[in-house]
């Protein structure tokens, strides 16, 4: 009987040590974060001020510049939790009216695969996958959840005339943890817009410490909310910078996530922690004029020296900042345009940690962590299809795009070509020459991930958006 519990704690202390291994994750994911506004990006000083704990962490980790998200929140967040093309799971598009939305209990999420692996899950911040029960994050494979679970532009309804007799309901930032009925905490209006990111933080990094205590890696999930309209930094910012709330607002994030950094450090787990910091898409181009919000409310961001911003097809929609930081693993001041995108991260993920990925479910992602650990140059992967909502807008192949739709704002005009318009990349970055003819060798090239994309769908038809669990 001695010998049977000898045995059965070593197999326990064993299994202890194994998961110790695994690497803590932490995911920073900004909302509408333009590629050009890090200082590691050409940003920085010509935004309004220094973004000195970003470019650092582009030092300490590897930085890509052909990193890519799908063009609206919704969808690209889908796409990050699934490594699923959000057409497949049913939310392509940003929900509009009151309406079932989000992710169905059957997709499997991020966070219920590292939870499966012994991960002690926790998410800070925006979700927007799901407003119902059932749908919530700690649904979805969360242990922890404190945030709001539509988008920030609901945080000015209760300022606006008309909304408190419109019947429609007061947004609320909730509070939840696995198996419980999210928690109304207070209300999501102008007074606490300001001040959200701020406890996101300082949740986060509790989060941390208590998961480093109990000596059980964690996976942290800090979707912040500050750069999605309206533009409040938090008042320990508001003014910092001189140079407009858009500077104080960067100098903000970048506040912040030297404080995760730092708290990473001070938890002494710096060096199996893998850190990503990106956004969920390109900027907000927003014209508020004759109403009630002011310039001073509105984001007008940088997409750097590409065209476009949300809910178009160009590449200033589709490429956001990117780092991940895993200190002896990945090298530090690299930088790649190899072509990622969003996707590819839970496989790759699964593969850090020992998880499993789906194999009953298409899956779209490319498991990239050969190249992340330098092994290899490339990603492995040439292209992807570019979505705007349910349509089809572009392919993108190497350093190609073919668009089949094209508009230039989010509530611009969408115009149809009967000839697709052919852009190369690196000749023209603001996609406004098309060079369809000499170069229609390159429809042969980049059409065959598109065929095999339909095929894809017709063998796996998609999820209709609002789909009942």
């Amino acid at each position: 009987m001695k010998l049977v519990s000898i045995m059965i704690l070593s197999l326990f202390i064993a299994i202890n040590s194994f998961a110790q291994e695994k690497p803590n994750i932490v995911i920073v994911f900004l909302d509408n974060f333009g590629y050009g506004e890090p200082g590691f990006n050409g940003g920085g000083i010509i935004r309004g001020t220094e973004t000195p704990r970003m470019d650092q962490l582009a030092k300490e980790g590897l930085r890509l510049t052909n990193f890519n998200v799908e063009v609206q929140c919704t969808p690209s967040r889908s796409t990050l939790m699934t490594g699923r093309y959000a057409i497949r799971s049913g939310n392509a598009t940003v929900p509009v009216g009151d309406g079932i939305y989000g992710l169905l209990r059957w997709e499997i999420t991020m966070a219920e695969m590292l939870s499966d692996e012994g991960y002690a899950t926790g998410m800070f911040g925006k979700w927007h996958l799901g407003r119902t029960p059932g749908r919530f994050p700690t649904d979805q494979g969360f242990d922890e959840w404190y945030g709001i679970p539509n988008s920030t532009d609901e945080s000015p309804y209760s300022s606006l005339t008309g909304f408190a007799e419109s019947g429609v309901p007061v947004t609320y930032v909730m509070e939840s943890k696995k198996g419980e009925t999210p928690k109304k905490v207070k209300p999501y209006n102008l007074k606490y817009r300001p001040l959200i990111d701020r406890d996101l933080t300082d949740k986060a990094m509790k989060f941390m410490k208590k998961q480093v205590k109990a000596e059980k890696p964690f996976f942290v999930y800090l979707p912040y909310t500050a750069t999605h309209f309206p533009t409040m930094p938090h008042p320990d910012y508001d003014g910092k910078t001189g140079n407009g709330r858009w500077a104080d607002l960067l100098l903000q994030i970048d506040g912040y996530t030297g404080e995760l950094l730092d708290k990473i450090d001070d938890l002494g787990v710096a060096d199996n922690t893998i850190f990503i910091f990106t956004a969920d898409n390109g900027p907000e181009a927003m014209d508020f004029g004759g109403t009630s919000m002011t310039a001073e409310t509105a984001i007008n961001g940088s997409p750097g020296p590409w065209r476009g911003s949300l809910f178009t097809g160009f590449e200033g929609a589709l490429r956001v900042p990117f780092v991940v930081r895993w200190p002896g693993k990945i090298q530090a001041g690299k930088t790649s345009d190899e072509i990622v995108h969003a996707m590819d991260l839970f496989p790759t993920l699964a593969n850090f940690a020992g998880g499993k990925v789906p194999n009953d479910r298409v899956i779209d992602g490319v498991d990239m962590s050969e190249f992340f650990l330098g092994n290899t140059n490339k990603s492995g992967r040439e292209g992807f299809i570019v979505y705007m909502g349910n349509d089809i807008f572009a392919v993108k192949w190497r350093n190609w795009k073919l668009h089949f739709k094209e508009q230039n704002s989010w509530n611009g005009e969408m115009t149809t070509y009967t000839m697709p318009r052919l852009y190369n990349l690196y000749d023209d970055p603001q996609e406004k020459t098309n060079v369809l003819f000499p170069h229609t060798w390159v429809p042969k090239a980049a059409l065959n991930q598109l065929k095999e994309h339909v095929i894809s769908l017709k063998k796996n038809p998609p999820i209709k958006a609002g789909q009942a669990d």
